[in-house]
Order: structure tokens, then C-alpha cells, then sequence
């Protein structure tokens, strides 16, 4: 109950913190909005999951057969769902790794799957933000740009190099982890246990990454897609406002935001992503037309998750895994 409570005051806060930004403007330019734009934009996220039950078929390689187009796609809206829905998007790897378990894919490939999917992101992450820092010298930038830029930078090689050295050392990584567990008190068995998971996980992990080329380089091209498409919403919002920023600084506001909601814990970064979006953006664009935007933004990226991939949630899992997810955090 404590963890809907929580989505709730997130989603009140999400609906609040723009509303009071834009102040009485707000729905004026709400109302101004054009329609066909809002169902572009609602008809790019049907086409992202599209994209995205593509790159889960592609991962899934051999054991694709297990799982039928229609519930593939059914299993990327039900993670999204999760995603949304729980503190800092934990449950969407355990809704996926579930659901490919329930069709007989054995956790460690599941959990080998998901991994690939977010190193496909962060892989276009860094080419974006190279291809925007590139951009950037030849712009003059404030202050504010180039601390966006910095941190952005750092995070992502910051992510990238903690992988490889993950990859690089496991076996350092499980004998030390297994020492500070073994202070804790934690059973010979258990610590075994997780450490026998762990390396079926990278055991797997390598079988994904011994996909042919060609499908590594289908899986990336999706994932340019998918995200190309999604940070694209926020730049249609300002476009269709009347607002002129540049699409490299809406993906960089987007990212920030984002970033920020994931580190809030909060379901769905409810609050924090609508917060850090307003002060980067109110600057460039005015407090009413980024008090717009971002309801616009909030309602297609993440409202939309919610409401249609709820139901698909529910219909696939049910509502015991719906009600662990919630108390994840609570264990």
C-alpha cells in the first residue's frame, strides 16, 4: 500500500510542479496545441515498442521460437509498465526476466538479454552525446550548456568503463564480494549460490555477444530508433508550442531529467524528471511554454506507459507480481 501511496504523490507532484511553473498561461497553450502533433507523437511510442519487441526477438536468437510476436510484444509493454511504475525502474528487468522464464527461457539467458538491451543503450547514449559534443564546438554555449555537457560526458564514460571493468575482473569482483559477505554473516551456501548465478550470467551474457554481426548491428540500429523516436517527443512539444530549441539540447535536457528521476528512486522519476526539466528548460524557452511542454512530454513518455501497458501488465503477470514489485524496496 506505502509503495502505490508513493506512485501517487509522484504522480501529484509530476501534475503540480508544471502547473505552478506555468502559472494561468499554462492552458492556453495547452489548448493551442495542435492535435495531429499529440498524435504523432502518441503514434511514435506505439512504434517504439514495435522496435523494441523487434531487438527483444533479435537478442533472444535460437529461443526467439519460444515466444510469439504478440507476446513479445506484450512483454516489452508490461516491462515498460514496471519500469514506470516502481522505484528507480526496478521492476522492469525483473518483469522481463519473469515473463521470458514463464516460456521457458532459462534467467541466467533472460537476465544475458537485458543486459545486451541496456548496453545497446548505452552504447547509442555515448554516440549521441559525441555527435552533440562535436556539435557543441562549434556553438557558443553558456555556462549552463557546458556543465550539461560535462556531467552528461562523465556519467556515460563513467558507466562504460565500470562495465568492462565488471567484465574484465568478475572473478576478483565474487572473491571480494564473497569475503565482505562472509563479514555479514551470509551462509557458505548462499554466498555459492549467488556466485554459481553470477557466472551463468556472464557464461550466457557471452553466448549473446557471440550473436552473428549482423544481428549485433540490427540490434543497435533499433536502439537508435527507439530512442531517436522517444527523445523526440519533447522537441515536437516545444515545436508545436512555437518554441525554437535545438533537437540536441531537448535530448540533453531529456537525458538529465531522466537521469535525475533514477536517481530520486521515485516510481517512474514522478517529480524529479518534471523539477530538473523545468529549471533546465524554463531559461531557454519561458516558464509557461516549458510548463506546456513538459506536461505534453510526461503525458506521452510516461502516462501513456502507464495506462496501456497496465492493463497488459496485469493480464500477463497478474497482480501478486504486481504487488511484490511495489514492496521491492521494502524488503
Amino acid at each position: 500500500m506505502s509503495r502505490a501511496l508513493l506512485l501517487l504523490v509522484g504522480l501529484l507532484a509530476a501534475v503540480l510542479i508544471p502547473l505552478l511553473l506555468g502559472g494561468s498561461e499554462i492552458w492556453s497553450r495547452l489548448t493551442a496545441f495542435p492535435l495531429p502533433w499529440l498524435l504523432v507523437m502518441f503514434g511514435m511510442i506505439l512504434l517504439c515498442w514495435g522496435v523494441n519487441t523487434l531487438r527483444l526477438r533479435l537478442l533472444l536468437g535460437d529461443q526467439c521460437d519460444k515466444v510469439g510476436r504478440l507476446r513479445s510484444l506484450g512483454m516489452v509493454m508490461a516491462a515498460e509498465f514496471a519500469y514506470c511504475a516502481t522505484p528507480g525502474g526496478s521492476g522492469g528487468p525483473l518483469t522481463i526476466m519473469a515473463l521470458l522464464a514463464r516460456h521457458g527461457v532459462r534467467p541466467a539467458r533472460g537476465s544475458a538479454v537485458f543486459a545486451m538491451d541496456q548496453l545497446s543503450d548505452l552504447l547509442f547514449f555515448l554516440c549521441a552525446l559525441s555527435g552533440i559534443l562535436i556539435y557543441a564546438l562549434f556553438q557558443h554555449l553558456s555556462q549552463r550548456m557546458e556543465w550539461m555537457l560535462m556531467v552528461s560526458a562523465v556519467s556515460l564514460f563513467g558507466g562504460l568503463i565500470s562495465c568492462v571493468m565488471v567484465a574484465r575482473y568478475h572473478r576478483l569482483l565474487i572473491r571480494l564480494s564473497g569475503r565482505w559477505l562472509a563479514r555479514l554473516n551470509v551462509k557458505a551456501a548462499t554466498r555459492m549460490r549467488w556466485a554459481r548465478k553470477l557466472l551463468q550470467f556472464l557464461a550466457a551474457f557471452t553466448d549473446t555477444l557471440k550473436l552473428p554481426v549482423q544481428t549485433l548491428i540490427k540490434v543497435f540500429a533499433l536502439t537508435c530508433v527507439h530512442w531517436g523516436l522517444r527523445y523526440s517527443v519533447l522537441y515536437l512539444a516545444l515545436r508545436g508550442l512555437g518554441a525554437d530549441l535545438q533537437w540536441a539540447w531537448s535530448f540533453l535536457i531529456q537525458m538529465l531529467a531522466l537521469s535525475a528521476g533514477q536517481f530520486s528512486l521515485l516510481p517512474g522519476g514522478a517529480g524529479a524528471a518534471e523539477l530538473t526539466s523545468a529549471a533546465l528548460l524554463a531559461p531557454m524557452v519561458g516558464k509557461s511554454t516549458a510548463a506546456a511542454a513538459i506536461l505534453i512530454w510526461r503525458a506521452v513518455t510516461y502516462y501513456f506507459y502507464l495506462l496501456v501497458g497496465g492493463p497488459v501488465f496485469l493480464l500477463m503477470l497478474g497482480r501478486p507480481l504486481l504487488k511484490k514489485l511495489m514492496k521491492l524496496r521494502q524488503a
